[in-house]
């Protein structure tokens, strides 16, 4: 059976170029201590858990091989000279390492493009944390990842309990990769199968004329909230800049506790509480940059639309690499100095802007989406970046609240979501509930976020000031 990649996963392959990487994964900070009679986990321990648990994800095997002249999207494909030490590396930080050096570590790997000759994911296992601890690290193409069918590859590993399921022995052979001639005649006879499927290919696949046919129609049809997302665009920020590919990662955390008493004291949600910290630090990397920052200036988020529903319930364990979810934009009152009146005009905008349809954010389906030439592709992503580039600012990430992970019998003391960034996007942020602890993730483009690692400060001083700020009325 032919298994082709998605209009969505197809999309995603393709987005990958200058500035634009869309690789995405997951920073796991081990705690060794915690693991009791559990084997070491070792680069060898390692490799054993993850060869056990492939058989969970097929994809982590397979490559993408694209069709000729783009007559159909590209196929999932065996890798025969699939080698699992090629994906899994052991590295360290000079002892004692400190989370300064391991976010340094995932800046330069991060920064690497994917070998798109093979399967397309990385894993990491840095020792030397201070501590004794030890991380793991995911990087996995946002292609690979597409619900709860295909999860990244750092929550295949993981448990919610100490011991992890009963697998049979993997016993994998690849199958006989199809030739290009094959591929072709396949996604030819796809096409006669389905009476109109090879027009709708070349008008609306992933072939060259499709590529120019969608910048016409397409581009007609999003007239419309193309001229609404102009009117209403994102305030003039740095954090549109066109991108590099050289990044920066930053990870704080807070206490989930005290964020709950924060949300109690001024009653809002717990979610307003975070992306009120986040306003503060926002606030305090501006002023790090401009030296001042005008009364009522904003930045524009955008966040998933689910952090709105105060009744909604994490169903299972949860996870730390959510599936696509309806999204709105929202201000962050940056210009605000008052930490209490910054949280309450963040409550107040969320929740007008989450029930208003013209702030709702259309799912990324726009002229990509089956594009199949490289270079088209190249021009439809710039074309795209170029109509959305002002929607917003900077995305924010919302996970579920996610149950205790173990790895290999370890317990998983943190887990951070590095989250992939799209061109004229200079900052993407994620935002988890774990262990006790909201824990942020922070990726950005070097030459433009350059003192991202002060990032990590303004968290503590934006959570800090909200924890010993009184109501308004209180002053």
């Amino acid at each position: 059976m032919v298994n082709r990649l998605s209009a969505e996963d197809a999309m995603y392959y393709f987005l990958d170029g200058s500035g634009t990487s869309a690789h995405m994964g997951s920073l796991l900070v081990i705690d060794p201590s915690s693991a009791g009679d559990a084997v070491r986990l070792d680069y060898q321990a390692l490799v054993s858990v993850v060869e056990r648990r492939l058989q969970l994800a097929p994809r982590y095997r397979q490559v993408v091989k694209e069709v000729a002249l783009g007559l159909g999207r590209p196929l999932w494909v065996d890798d025969p000279d699939f080698d699992i030490n090629f994906h899994i590396r052991l590295s360290a930080l000079p002892h004692p390492g400190s989370m300064g050096q391991l976010h340094e570590l995932i800046a330069r790997i991060m920064s690497r493009p994917l070998d798109r000759e093979r399967p397309l994911w990385e894993m990491y296992l840095i020792e030397g944390l201070s501590g004794g601890r030890l991380a793991v690290l995911t990087k996995s193409h946002r292609c690979l990842v597409s619900g709860p069918d295909n999860p990244e590859i750092g929550e295949v590993v993981c448990d919610v309990g100490v011991v992890g399921p009963e697998l049979d022995e993997d016993l994998w052979m690849p199958g006989s990769p199809p030739g290009q001639a094959a591929m072709t005649v396949g996604a030819l006879a796809d096409a006669m199968a389905r009476p109109g499927e090879l027009v709708d290919s070349l008008l609306n696949g992933n072939g060259p004329v499709a590529d120019i046919w969608s910048v016409a129609d397409k581009s007609a049809r999003f007239v419309a909230s193309t001229v609404q997302q102009i009117v209403n665009a994102a305030p003039d920020s740095p954090l549109n800049a066109v991108t590099t590919s050289s990044r920066l990662f930053a990870s704080a955390q807070i206490s989930r506790r005290d964020c709950t008493r924060i949300a109690t004291r001024f009653e809002c949600t717990f979610n307003d509480v975070v992306l009120a910290v986040l306003a503060g630090v926002l606030r305090r990397w501006t002023l790090s940059t401009t030296d001042t920052v005008k009364h009522g200036e904003t930045i524009r988020a955008i966040v998933p639309l689910r952090a709105r529903d105060a009744e909604a319930v994490t169903q299972g364990p949860g996870s730390w690499v959510p599936e696509y979810e309806p999204e709105f934009v929202t201000d962050l009152p940056i210009g605000e100095d008052s930490p209490a009146v910054r949280l309450m005009q963040v409550a107040g905008l969320a929740d007008r802007y989450s029930g208003s349809g013209r702030r709702l954010a259309p799912e990324m389906k726009p002229l990509l989406p089956e594009l199949g030439m490289v270079p088209f592709a190249e021009f439809s992503a710039r074309t795209f970046s170029q109509i959305f580039q002002r929607t917003y600012n900077v995305p924010i990430a919302m996970s579920d609240s996610v149950a205790q992970r173990f790895l290999a019998g370890h317990r998983v003391a943190e887990i951070y979501t590095i989250p992939s960034l799209a061109a004229q996007r200079a900052l993407a942020i994620s935002v988890n509930e774990y262990g006790g602890a909201v824990q942020f993730g922070f990726i950005a483009d070097r030459a433009v976020v350059s003192d991202l690692p002060a990032m990590v400060g303004y968290v503590e001083e934006s959570f800090d000031e909200l924890l010993t700020s009184g109501l308004p009325q209180d002053r």
